[in-house]
């Protein structure tokens, strides 16, 4: 889900065959520890809040005694992470990916060459190395103008001192193809947001 600043979003969660157990709600940005949101028993509507979390801006409510809804209100940059409910012997398989992309800079990107150790093989690594504002993005790589399919290896995003991320990308390529100067392009996307960095071999010489 990528939605802008300020909007607000719902979020479903089946529990299958649950009746009265606490539904929790809980916030995990790729790289860190869950978080949790807030709790919710159908039984009692009542509300328990983790730390940092608090009404009007995050709520919950449920459509029946197995199905639950946690509702952002008033979305904000940090809220950018995957959701998942569970009860205390059951958790959702899958989370809820939210994107908040409002006056998000786009991705700053550093492309490097392979080190002329690898250039002594037949095979060589280009590293594509990406500064985030959110905790989340699509890397993919081009051989001119065809997207590579193959060969990709790209790290989860990690959280930096400074609240961004990064995230490196590793494509293998042949060493015939970098010293027959063809072009390699990393694009990241976050959002609306992309970013591409090319490199070739004539632009590493010294």
């Amino acid at each position: 889900v990528s939605l802008s600043r300020g909007e607000s979003v719902t979020m479903d969660c089946n529990l299958g065959t649950v009746t009265d157990y606490a539904a929790s709600w809980y916030k995990q940005v790729p790289g860190g520890v869950p978080q949790f949101v807030l709790s919710w028993r159908s039984s009692w509507s009542s509300v328990t809040y983790g730390s940092g979390f608090s009404s009007p801006r995050f709520t919950s409510t449920h459509q029946s005694t197995s199905h639950y809804r946690l509702m952002i209100n008033n979305l904000e940059e940090g809220d950018s992470a995957v959701y998942y409910c569970g009860t205390w012997d059951y958790s959702a398989s899958e989370g809820t990916k939210l994107i908040v992309t409002s006056n998000l800079p786009p991705p700053v990107l550093t492309v490097f060459p392979p080190s002329r150790a690898e250039l002594q093989s037949n095979k060589a690594t280009l590293v594509c190395l990406s500064r985030l504002s959110a905790p989340f993005a699509e890397v993919s790589w081009l051989l001119g103008d065809t997207s590579v399919s193959s060969g990709i290896s790209t790290s989860t995003p990690v959280q930096q001192a400074d609240q961004t991320f990064q995230i490196s990308s590793h494509l293998s390529i042949l060493t015939s193809d970098w010293d027959a100067q063809k072009v390699y392009t990393c694009k990241v996307s976050v959002g609306s947001q992309t970013a591409e960095k090319s490199i070739k071999k004539s632009e590493c010489e010294e």
